[in-house]
């Protein structure tokens, strides 16, 4: 034993001083060094992958194309959820008409229950009083029996005297012979009467049994609308339950398109907002701006820069208006250029009003802001590059500023360029055909499609004609299919 401990001790000493020897300590650090996987040190995590959209280190341009692929994955996502919607309002509808038939069936059920068992009701009383009639008709039938046998046993009676008894019991012997008729005449009509009764019996027994008959077929019937009842009922009962889910999964849809389309505008209006314009715009940016719009409101690019050529002139000089206000009761102000007093400036019971409320919220000054001059007739203060009038622009701010993400300006050329191409979708453009873009374009000029004014649609027709040529080209040069001369297109 002593020895055993001995060599423990030994042992022991041993591994102390190997320990704390410097080539242990030598061994350790190269294996520290060498990264052997978790034993020595603990791995650093990995960094997240940022989201492009959000890094700071991102360009403009990678943030945008970031920004259109997430935008196209939501669309595709926002149709899918409208697929859904239409598809299960479309259960929903069938499920509502099932339960409306069933509801009515069994109404007209109930409604034949409540026949068939009044019916049966009435059978009840029709064969309680044919019962009655049938046993007072017995009645009958014994009575004239038993006059039938006594005025027999009478008869009979009568048969069985002798010569001698008659002539001594009657006064005279036609008497005996006036009695014996008068019981044969009795006997004669009581027959008569026994069978007259007889067939009233047979047939109140024959009714009786096709009362009982029909009241148990009326019964039987009662019975089975009883159980189609019970079916139609159980069967409401599952398309109930059936619509109630369909409308939870509509529900569902419905959250998820809401929130999908919110992020989806959230992300419209952040590419708007990357869509770099300065105020004088060349046909690319422009075009550009009007390609994102139409994801927007579906108004095809050539036909709103065709409306801002008509209006303003966008791509050579400007025109948002010549004129300022001066006086905002009667609506009279000054061309700006050189001073001169202008009467019909803006309408001031229209357009005065929500002029000073859309300058004020911009914080610009009403009277040293350009408007339009009123032509030969009619009113001017037409603002900006769409040429909205004030009390028109009042109608599509709220719009603008939910998809740009603030206040609507009529003179910033990208709030113009929206407004303008929602009320162009509003009035049939997104359709996208040239009768539907005509009238839009018409209604964009005078509010009608009066043929007098034809030239103004005429016109913006003919340049979306030849604005969808030069995009064909520019998109063809984006592609290296062909080779843009002269660099940017400016009209």
């Amino acid at each position: 034993m002593k020895n055993k401990r001995l060599l423990k001790s030994v042992l022991l000493l041993t591994l102390i001083l190997v320990l704390v020897s410097p080539s242990f300590k030598i061994f350790a650090e190269e294996t520290a060094e060498g990264g052997a996987p978790g034993l020595i040190e603990e791995q650093p995590a990995l960094e997240e992958n940022p989201n492009p959209s959000n890094s700071s280190e991102s360009s403009p341009v990678e943030e945008r194309e970031a920004l259109e692929e997430e935008l196209r994955k939501l669309e595709e996502k926002i149709a899918e959820y409208e697929t859904d919607i239409t598809r299960t309002q479309k259960e929903k509808k069938t499920l509502q008409n099932q339960i409306y038939i069933l509801r009515k069936k069994i109404e007209k059920l109930n409604l034949q229950i409540q026949q068939s068992t009044a019916m049966i009701k009435d059978l009840k009383l029709q064969i309680t009083d044919t019962e009655a009639s049938i046993n007072q008709t017995s009645l009958k039938i014994e009575n004239s029996r038993l006059q039938l046998a006594n005025i027999l046993r009478a008869i009979y009676e009568e048969d069985q005297r002798s010569l001698i008894e008659i002539l001594l019991s009657e006064k005279e012997l036609s008497d005996f012979f006036d009695n014996l008729i008068r019981l044969e005449a009795l006997n004669s009509k009581n027959q008569e009467l026994l069978k007259e009764i007889k067939k009233l019996k047979s047939y109140l027994e024959s009714q009786k049994q096709s009362l009982d008959e029909e009241k148990e077929d009326l019964e039987r019937m009662v019975i089975i609308q009883q159980l189609q009842r019970q079916e139609s009922q159980k069967t409401k009962g599952e398309r109930e339950y059936l619509l109630e889910k369909t409308k939870g999964e509509e529900a569902e849809y419905q959250e998820l398109l809401a929130v999908t389309q919110k992020r989806a505008a959230e992300i419209r209006a952040r590419i708007f907002e990357l869509i770099g314009v300065p105020p004088e715009v060349t046909f690319g940016e422009a075009y550009e701006l009007a390609k994102s719009i139409e994801k927007i409101t579906g108004v095809r690019p050539a036909l709103l820069l065709a409306i801002l050529t008509q209006e303003s002139n966008i791509f050579v000089e400007m025109n948002v208006g010549q004129c300022y206000l001066k006086d905002p009761s009667t609506g009279e102000g000054v061309v700006a250029y050189n001073g001169q007093k202008v009467s019909r400036i803006m309408k001031p019971s229209r357009d005065v009003k929500p002029f000073l409320e859309i300058t004020k919220e911009l914080g610009r000054d009403p009277y040293n802001t350009l408007v339009s001059c009123p032509m030969e007739y009619g009113w001017g203060g037409a603002m900006g590059p769409a040429q909205f009038i004030p009390s028109t622009w009042v109608r599509y701010r709220e719009r603008v500023k939910e998809i740009t993400g603030k206040a609507a300006d009529p003179w910033d050329i990208k709030d113009a360029f929206l407004a303008a191409a929602l009320y162009l979708a509003d009035y049939g453009a997104a359709k996208q055909t040239y009768d539907a873009e005509w009238k839009a374009a018409m209604i964009y000029f005078s509010g009608t499609t009066n043929k007098k004014y034809r030239f103004y649609g005429d016109s913006v027709m003919a340049i979306a004609k030849q604005y969808t040529e030069d995009i064909g080209a520019l998109e063809r040069a984006a592609l290296g299919l062909t080779s843009p001369q002269g660099g940017d297109y400016w009209f």
